[in-house]
């Protein structure tokens, strides 16, 4: 099965760049590109492509915006964001929005082929360690910790766990328990919080302080 990509960035370089990595992959292909947010979605509603990869700065229309546009519309479509990340505050609140996780722009190709196949099953794009270092950096609005209090002591650990950037099997094996009771435990906890998915149950999971950043992190 090939999956169906959309490119968006402001800068045809990059997008040239991307569209060659991605033609070396015979089960991805581009489908079309944009150069803006408006054209984003406007693209985006046209050929219902399974991943958008998204740049977040581009003149009119952010990539932020274009994808809770594209969302609302598709919310089958998974954006994955294009950044430099030391340099790109608006991560977060492009994870907040929707996205379901994102790469540097000096991505390679089997790492660019594994995150579009990952969010095309339906996964959340989780790094072990740039994600957890995102979520560190920006989620500084903690909220009321009510909704915490639905999980089971076992469904939060599990989230801990998750927002560690722990993989399934590495929580299983951690807790002693199969992978398949992990990805239950994960997939009832996103239902009681009322979350998109992966990434932003670790979003939740940082703002209400079920993990804490630590100076060691990198």
């Amino acid at each position: 099965m090939t999956i169906s990509v959309l490119l968006v960035d402001d800068q045809a370089l990059l997008r040239a760049g991307f569209r060659a990595l991605l033609s070396r992959a015979k089960t991805l292909a581009v489908v079309g590109e944009a150069a803006s947010g408006e054209e984003a979605v406007s693209q985006a509603v046209q050929l219902r492509p399974d991943v958008v990869l998204m740049d977040i700065r581009m003149p009119g229309m952010n990539g932020i915006d274009a994808t809770r546009h594209i969302l609302r519309r598709l919310p089958a479509t998974k954006v994955i964001i294009l950044t430099t990340f030391d340099t790109d505050e608006n991560v977060f609140d492009a994870l907040r929005a929707g996205a379901s996780g994102f790469l540097t722009k000096e991505v390679d190709l089997a790492e660019l082929r594994r995150a579009v196949e990952v969010v095309a099953a339906g996964e959340a794009l989780l790094s072990p360690s740039v994600t957890r270092r995102v979520v560190e950096r920006f989620a500084h609005r903690p909220r009321p910790a009510a909704s915490l209090h639905a999980l089971t002591t076992r469904e939060s650990e599990v989230v801990r766990l998750v927002a560690t950037g722990l993989s399934n099997d590495e929580i299983a094996a951690a807790l002693v328990i199969s992978p398949l009771t992990v990805k239950t435990h994960i997939t009832r906890a996103i239902t009681k919080l009322g979350v998109r998915d992966r990434v932003q149950l670790v979003i939740l999971a940082y703002e209400h302080g079920l993990v804490s950043s630590s100076p060691t992190d990198t």
